[in-house]
């Protein structure tokens, strides 16, 4: 995913009401869904309190979590809102009350539109390992060689923008996001690509979390959104990306809400735990099972292989 980290790197203001003698209800992680017309869109809010005040970082639908300048408590609502040039608060101010242990609030758009939405608590993961001795089912090849007919697209209302040449897909740069026709709980996926300068892509795995590619020769600033970095949440420990041109070979094991990941026989996320859907996620039932997407929408990257393999019960 293309960064737009310039937020997380500035300062920020932080405001706060407290409850004397109380813990706050809103602490903690909330996975946001808009209702209405505004169904797709998904947003993830993290609160925390620092020192008697409230922090916190905000999802706002694609890019990364960002620092939000102002999280408050007021009448009984939370209220935040995010940072602008030199930390300042900026654009829409979201406010929200408890009701039946949900979140519940609203934001307006610069436009006026009114985008109401719901957040619940994220689940309740059973402990897990992604390194345990799984058993696993038979392998899925979502891209043949041939076809990408495994796959359908995000947009359906675009191209695909993909070929297949020579037993190779590729996009076009700002092709549709390719989204596998099936979809699964826990899996290991093993993917063959190269890149190109300035290539950028992702594999989301259930459609959620990015595993974000990018060209190595370009690093962005800020870690999070580096190569293989779980996009926005977790920095992969060191390079291991391979030249410009070189098939690069992703190997992936995801059981609950942890994951593996080894790129080119290095592990660079060991039994790591998944900290919350990135941007860009479909949606953020997260205890459903989802599909593997590709992003195309933004610089080219060539592919070769796309196995899944299910995990039929997780060993220990």
């Amino acid at each position: 995913m293309r960064a737009r980290h310039l937020l997380a790197l500035l300062p920020f203001v932080v405001l706060t009401v407290t409850v004397t003698g109380q813990a706050n209800p809103f602490l903690g992680k909330w996975n946001l869904t808009g209702t209405g017309d505004a169904a797709s869109y998904v947003y993830w809010l993290k609160v925390e309190e620092e020192g008697g005040q409230l922090t916190g970082l905000f999802l706002n639908r694609s890019g990364n979590p960002n620092r939000l300048a102002v999280v408050k408590v007021e009448n009984g609502e939370l209220v935040f809102q995010g940072a602008g040039r030199g930390g300042a608060a900026s654009g829409p101010e979201y406010r929200a009350k408890l009701e039946g242990g949900k979140l519940v609030g609203f934001h307006t758009l610069p436009q006026g539109r009114r985008i109401d939405w719901v957040g619940t608590r994220p689940p309740n993961w059973p402990a897990v390992n992604a390194n345990g001795k799984h058993t696993y089912g038979k392998p899925v090849a979502l891209f043949d060689g041939k076809t990408l007919d495994g796959f359908d697209v995000q947009y359906k209302d675009r191209p695909m923008g993909w070929t297949v040449v020579d037993g190779i897909a590729q996009n076009e740069p700002k092709a549709n996001n390719l989204i596998s026709k099936q979809t699964f709980s826990d899996f290991r996926v093993q993917v063959e690509f190269k890149l190109g300068p300035a290539s950028n892509s992702g594999v989301y795995l259930r459609g959620r979390y990015e595993l974000q590619v990018l060209d190595e020769t370009k690093p962005p600033s800020n870690p999070l959104l580096g190569h293989m970095a779980i996009y926005g949440h977790t920095a992969p420990p060191a390079p291991a990306g391979l030249p410009i041109g070189e098939w690069q070979s992703l190997d992936a094991v995801i059981v609950a809400n942890r994951v593996t990941v080894t790129l080119n026989g290095k592990r660079l996320h060991d039994n790591q735990i998944i900290e919350g859907i990135t941007g860009g996620a479909l949606d953020n039932n997260e205890l459903t099972p989802g599909p593997l997407m590709i992003q195309g929408d933004h610089d080219g990257v060539w592919i070769r292989k796309v196995v899944v393999t299910p995990i039929t019960s997780a060993g220990k």
